[in-house]
C-alpha cells in the first residue's frame, strides 16, 4: 500500500482523466504556440509521462501528419491512452528518467507535471533534452495556478478553506519530494534548469482555464474528486474543523454538499516552459 506521500496512479486514473479533460483545450493552445516556434512541420511528438493520454490524443488532432508516442511507466494508464488515441497514438512502457534514452527522438518532447515527480530534476531534464531533435522543442509544463474552486466563505466552517488546503498541500508536496529516490532540492527556476541541459532556453507561457458557475456535471464531478483527494491525503495536516467542512462538502445529503452549491467554480492555469535544440551549423 502506498505511504502517505506516495501516489497510487491507478486509483487516481479516473480523476486524472476528468480534470485533464476539462483543461484539454489548453493543450490545443499550447500546441499551436509551440508549432509556431518551428519553421518545419512537427513529424513526431513524444509525450513523456503521458498518463492516460489526454494530451497525446489532443496532439494527434493538432498534428494530423505527425507520429504521436505516449510513454509512461504505468501500463494500465497506457491502455487508456491507446483507447483514447483511436489508432493515432503509439504507446511505450518507460520508467522516467531511466528509460528515456531508449525512446525515439522527436520534434516536440512534452512533459506535463512529470519532472517534479523525479528525485533528481536536473538529471530528468537532461534525459528529456536528449530526446529532442535538432531544431526541436522541449516543453515542460510545471507550476501555474493550483485549482481554485471554492468561494472564501462557504456558510460552514471557517472562511478561507481553499487557502488552508493550498498550504497543507504545499507541506504534503515537500514531503513527497523529500521521499523520492535520489531527491535533490532545486529552486523552481525552470528557464535556468532548462538552460543547464545544453538546450537554448525559450519563452514561458501560462494558459488559463476558467469555468464559471453554474458548472456542468463533469466539472462538478472534477471538483468533487479534487476535494475527496484533499480529504484523503491532507486530513492529518488540517485541523478538525476543516476536516468536518470537507466532510460536509462531500456528503450528498448535506445542505452544504458541493454537488448542489451554486458558487462552485473551476479556475486553474498551466505554465509551459520551453527550450530548443539548435541546428548544427552548415
Amino acid at each position: 500500500m502506498p505511504g502517505p506521500e506516495e501516489i497510487d496512479w491507478d486509483e487516481l486514473a479516473d480523476q486524472l482523466e476528468a480534470r485533464a479533460e476539462l483543461s484539454a483545450r489548453f493543450v490545443d493552445e499550447a500546441a499551436a504556440w509551440l508549432a509556431g516556434r518551428r519553421p518545419e512541420p512537427v513529424t513526431r511528438v513524444l509525450d513523456a509521462g503521458s498518463g492516460p493520454g489526454i494530451a497525446a490524443a489532443r496532439f494527434a488532432r493538432c498534428f494530423p501528419a505527425a507520429e504521436i508516442i505516449a510513454a509512461d511507466g504505468n501500463p494500465r494508464l497506457l491502455e487508456r491512452a491507446r483507447a483514447r488515441g483511436g489508432g493515432r497514438v503509439t504507446t511505450r512502457v518507460a520508467e522516467l528518467p531511466g528509460d528515456l534514452p531508449a525512446l525515439p527522438d522527436a520534434d516536440l518532447v512534452w512533459a506535463s507535471n512529470v519532472v517534479h515527480h523525479l528525485g533528481d530534476q536536473r538529471a530528468g531534464l537532461r534525459a528529456l533534452a536528449g530526446r529532442v531533435r535538432p531544431g526541436g522543442v522541449l516543453a515542460v509544463c510545471e507550476g501555474g495556478l493550483p485549482l481554485r474552486c471554492l468561494p472564501r466563505s462557504l456558510g460552514v466552517g471557517r472562511p478561507g478553506l481553499q487557502a488552508r488546503l493550498d498550504a497543507a498541500n504545499e507541506d504534503w508536496f515537500a514531503a513527497m519530494r523529500a521521499a523520492l529516490p535520489g531527491a535533490r532540492e532545486e529552486t523552481d527556476d525552470w528557464p535556468a534548469l532548462l538552460a543547464a541541459t545544453g538546450l537554448e532556453p525559450g519563452p514561458s507561457r501560462s494558459f488559463l482555464i476558467e469555468l464559471r458557475p453554474p458548472l456542468s456535471g463533469a466539472a462538478r464531478e472534477a471538483v468533487r474528486g479534487y476535494l475527496a483527494t484533499a480529504r484523503e491525503k491532507l486530513a492529518d495536516r488540517l485541523d478538525a474543523d476543516d476536516v468536518r467542512t470537507l466532510d460536509a462538502l462531500l456528503d450528498p445529503q448535506s445542505p452544504h454538499a458541493v454537488d448542489r452549491r451554486p458558487g462552485v467554480f473551476f479556475l486553474t492555469a498551466h505554465t509551459v516552459h520551453t527550450a530548443t535544440r539548435p541546428r548544427a551549423a552548415a
